[in-house]
């Protein structure tokens, strides 16, 4: 079964939108604001979001979930006709619907989202004794036990799958995670590296998936 994460303010939308979509047999989390959409996240497979929301907009929102999650596709709702706002959401969105819309609409695109997004579900990288399937977020080890990271931890390990055997510095690292600078002696990053290198190692003491390179990084060797 599917699973989506719903971010959208108006309650009687959100009801029938959640309603006809849990009837067609996909499992809804509804939230009504996108402040804590990378925290509830979760294994949603697709995101559909509004982009007008209390807050963080949809646009801010959308951005941060696409930048942390890639592979996880993104339907945008919006009542704005205007181009500029449909290429503004395109830019990070998969697809955009526009309200009012009919149920059967929304769901023939939800569908074809999937579709599209099916053959990369099943693309994993194997890490010693571990699976990772890129597309699903989903981090397995052998004897079938999920590992269950936070967000910051799977951005981090994310982003060193993604540059395989190249060596990531700490400036790099920190300012691709937090979008901001590093300051020279801050813990943060090596803190975040010590717990995820706990849930992932066997041996976190003498770790074989996340290696340190003494003054220069950290590199994942595939």
């Amino acid at each position: 079964m599917h699973e989506i994460l719903y971010i959208e303010d108006d309650v009687e939308i959100g009801n029938i939108v959640k309603e006809d979509l849990e009837q067609r047999g996909y499992r809804v989390h509804w939230i009504t604001s996108g402040e804590k959409a990378l925290d509830v996240l979760g294994n949603a497979d697709l995101v559909i979001l509004d982009v007008m929301l209390p807050g963080l907009d949809g646009f801010t929102v959308g951005q941060r979930l696409k930048k942390s999650y890639p592979a996880i596709p993104i339907l945008m709702l919006s009542a704005r006709t205007s181009v500029d706002d449909k290429l503004q959401g395109l830019q990070f969105a998969d697809d955009y619907v526009t309200k009012p819309f009919h149920p059967d609409e929304l769901a023939a695109r939800i569908e074809v989202l999937f579709r599209r997004n099916q053959q990369d579900f099943s693309e994993e990288i194997h890490l010693g004794h571990l699976k990772v399937n890129m597309s699903a977020n989903r981090i397995i080890r052998n004897n079938g036990e999920e590992i269950m990271l936070t967000a910051k931890q799977h951005q981090i390990f994310m982003y060193l799958l993604k540059h395989p055997n190249q060596i990531l510095t700490k400036e790099q690292l920190y300012e691709a995670i937090w979008n901001e600078p590093y300051l020279e002696g801050d813990k943060t990053l090596m803190v975040h590296i010590r717990h995820l290198r706990e849930k992932i190692e066997e041996e976190p003491s003498s770790p074989k998936i996340i290696e340190t390179i003494r003054g220069l990084g950290y590199r994942v060797k595939q």
